[in-house]
């Protein structure tokens, strides 16, 4: 096991920029760096022992700066996912947030969310895993959200080939909040080809149907014998026209959450390379997004990411919930700790 450190970049205002490096015994290699807490590789070995980057990622920092970065590999909060209009109601208070989705929803924590900031961050190392311990304090009133945020999330890499995400905020006046993760995975290879190919099984009998703005229609359906139907592994091309032409959908995970600690999320596979990855998580649900906004203009490597050369598996609370009084509750008050954890298991077949 090994961590180690290295300049990355600056940013226009002179703030550096660091990555850090994480290796387990069995050859995988995780890259991470400060902006956004993002993670920038995920090295892992095919069924011949060939070692390739898994995740979408850009070539340099002036890159992830440019303006449609697509939050790759990024951390994402202070809510995930869209809240409709930008607006809810908190303890009888109205709050309006940024309508940065096409001026209609808030998205991903707004114009500058936690993806687009400098995180400080430590070295983490035990018996049993290298990791990176990031640390940022969102202001009372960043991006329209209530109180101060302390949030938390460290990313650390085992010898079971085992990538472990660990969530953690508080806050001093009630506030919502739900990060995830929004690492754009292609098992073959960032840059290999679409996604299509990929075979998924979800552990999830419901989703949250949509309306056009994509914000959820209301309370969860069930998904057997439709398009959405992942309990079974499944080519994600084998039913995506059916399905409007790509997936972003929250699927409600079957494993009761409170207290159950982690619990399987799903699993893919890449028949090609032999790769799999197995998700387990503490959260209520997954937003399954196949990449369907890439259009080519991100290159990394000499390759440009098409539309569904990525999927993303965004473990996290459902969308829109502050203004569902049904979903389970993202609101999160003065003494109390926000806790999640994800956890990625890699191997071959």
């Amino acid at each position: 096991m090994k961590i180690t450190k290295q300049p990355y970049g600056k940013l226009p205002d002179g703030s550096e920029i660091d990555q850090y490096t994480l290796r387990n015994a069995n050859g995988l290699k995780v890259e991470l760096i400060t902006y956004g807490a993002t993670i920038t590789t995920v090295a892992v070995p095919d069924r011949d022992g060939k070692i390739e980057n898994v995740v979408l990622t850009r070539d340099s920092l002036a890159d992830y700066l440019k303006k449609d970065s697509s939050y790759l590999g990024a951390t994402v909060g202070r809510y995930a996912n869209r809240i409709a209009q930008g607006r809810f109601t908190l303890e009888g208070r109205p709050y309006a947030l940024a309508a940065n989705d096409n001026g209609q929803n808030h998205l991903h924590g707004g114009g500058k969310g936690f993806d687009k900031v400098l995180w400080k961050a430590a070295p983490v190392e035990t018996p049993a895993s290298v990791g990176v311990a990031f640390r940022y304090d969102s202001p009372d009133g960043e991006e329209g959200y209530p109180g101060t945020l302390a949030a938390r999330v460290t990313y650390s890499l085992t010898d079971s080939d085992e990538l472990v995400m660990e969530y953690e905020a508080t806050c001093d006046r009630p506030t919502i909040v739900n990060l995830t993760n929004h690492a754009y995975w292609n098992l073959a290879g960032a840059g290999a080809g679409d996604v299509l190919g990929h075979e998924v099984m979800l552990a999830a009998e419901q989703y949250l149907a949509v309306d056009q703005r994509l914000i959820p229609s209301g309370d969860p359906r069930p998904l057997k014998g439709t398009p959405m139907d992942f309990t079974e592994p499944t080519a994600i091309g084998a039913r995506i026209v059916e399905a409007g032409g790509g997936y972003d959908h929250c699927y409600v995970l079957d494993a009761k959450r409170d207290g159950a600690g982690l619990t399987l999320a799903g699993r893919v596979r890449e028949p090609s390379s032999g790769r799999a990855m197995e998700i387990y998580t503490t959260q209520p649900a997954v937003q399954f997004y196949t990449g369907n906004f890439l259009d080519g203009s991100i290159v990394s490597g000499g390759k440009a990411y098409h539309k569904h050369f990525g999927f993303c598996l965004e473990t996290q609370h459902y969308p829109d919930s502050p203004n569902h009084p049904a979903y389970p509750t993202t609101v999160l008050r003065p003494g109390e700790t926000y806790q999640q954890a994800t956890l990625h298991r890699f191997s071959v077949e």
